[in-house]
């Protein structure tokens, strides 16, 4: 996975489909993205952050949300 991953890319790195990262993108959910006209990537440093920002040590450790 080069330093931009396109989406078919990291929904393969989180096991995931690309139609869940769409719905994703569609609630605000999920790393920051970029467009540029169909494609849509993702900077790796953005990746990490967000999987730092929901990693949990147990089930019942859920993060505070922004409000």
């Amino acid at each position: 996975m080069p330093g931009k991953p396109a989406e078919s890319e990291l929904a393969a790195r989180w096991g995931v489909a690309p139609k869940t990262l769409r719905r994703w993108r569609q609630e605000c959910i999920g790393p920051v993205f970029k467009k540029i006209g169909s494609r849509v990537t993702y900077l790796l440093p953005d990746i990490e952050a967000y999987e730092r920002r929901v990693s949990r040590h147990a089930t019942f450790a859920y993060p505070r949300r922004p409000r």
